[in-house]
């Protein structure tokens, strides 16, 4: 009898789906209390692209792009709460990395974080090179 050993691919296409189930999932309902609570999915606009946050990857942050905007979230629509507005954040370069497919944003390189452009839920091939393990 042969021992069937987990493939190395296999880990790849596990950690890629649920990277992509990650920013697929718009809003979650928890709490620790047991209050319904609610948060949006991380979101970014920069240049007329919308950007979802990316977990377990190393980058390098580049040089600063300029502004960025984290779009306004009504997680709670009958909460009579609709007067929230976007916030600004400052947009980088991610070296090795074409600005059309992915930025850093956050107050600071050190604090930046990277989201990249999805075409039909499928990471792009030059940020699934970034992810850890992969």
């Amino acid at each position: 009898m042969k021992a069937v050993l987990p493939s190395r691919r296999g880990s790849v296409g596990m950690l890629l789906a649920a990277a992509v189930l990650t920013v697929s999932v718009a809003c979650t309902s928890s709490s620790d209390d047991g209050a319904s609570a609610s948060s949006c999915a991380f979101l970014v606009d920069y240049q007329n692209h919308e950007y979802s946050d990316v977990a377990n990857v190393d980058f390098t942050v580049g040089d600063k792009l300029g502004p960025a905007t984290l779009p306004s979230c009504d997680d709670t629509p009958n909460d009579d709460d609709d007067a929230q507005t976007p916030t600004s954040t400052t947009a980088y370069a991610v070296k090795g990395v074409d600005p059309s497919i992915a930025i850093a944003v956050g107050e600071s390189p050190g604090d930046a974080r990277l989201v990249a452009v999805y075409s039909g839920n499928r990471i792009p091939p030059e940020v699934k090179e970034l992810i850890r393990g992969s």
